[in-house]
């Protein structure tokens, strides 16, 4: 299940929330290579980690297998604060809008091949059941090329902010996607499930 964490209830989540910081060390830096996130206690966390930030977490039994971060794109963000070459007008801003990023799945939350991974589509399928209820109808996010098409495949309406940039020796596009109940059904067909993935609340 894809248990959504903000400000209300991060107190309830301390020990998920530290393997997701570790999480997150683990695949930006030791993985991608990201140097620029290395940090001596192994723990990637930066100046979003705020109390407007909302967390997906993706739990199986006591162990986090798979992590992203929901932005509001109204106030400062990744994409307009630290990447803002990805756009080439300014970075969106508007409630309807958030980001989402550092997705990252867990090494044994992994599969091969070409198939989406369970844990990927999960958290995807988790950001438009949190959005649509709350008004949220698009995303922002910075990605591998290769996801546009993924993105597409999924029913989203996707399209790039800008041309790829090489970042840390990985092609990456910043690109918005708007989605809705068309996206919902898509995403619980590729899941072959059609209940949804956030835990209650």
């Amino acid at each position: 299940m894809i248990h959504v964490v903000d400000a209300t209830n991060i107190h309830l989540y301390a020990a998920e929330m530290e393997q997701a910081y570790r999480l997150r060390h683990d695949i930006f830096v030791k993985d991608k290579g990201w140097s620029d996130l290395r940090r001596p206690d192994q723990r990637e966390v930066d100046q979003f980690d705020d109390e407007h930030a909302v967390h997906l977490l993706a739990i199986q039994g006591d162990d986090l297998v798979g992590y992203s971060r929901l932005l509001p794109t109204t106030r400062p963000y990744l994409l307009s604060s630290v990447l803002p070459e990805l756009c080439d007008g300014p970075a969106p801003s508007a409630p309807h809008i958030w980001e989402w990023g550092r997705i990252c799945v867990s090494d044994r939350a992994r599969i091969s091949g070409r198939r989406l991974n369970p844990v990927a589509l999960a958290l995807t399928t988790g950001i438009v059941e949190w959005g649509l209820p709350r008004g949220v109808s698009r995303f922002i996010s910075q990605n591998p090329t290769s996801w546009l098409l993924r993105l597409i495949q999924l029913h989203f309406r996707a399209f790039p902010l800008g041309l790829p940039r090489v970042i840390e020796g990985e092609e990456i596009i910043a690109v918005e996607a708007g989605f809705d109940e068309r996206t919902l059904r898509q995403l619980w067909a590729v899941r072959g499930a059609d209940r949804p993935v956030l835990a209650a609340a």
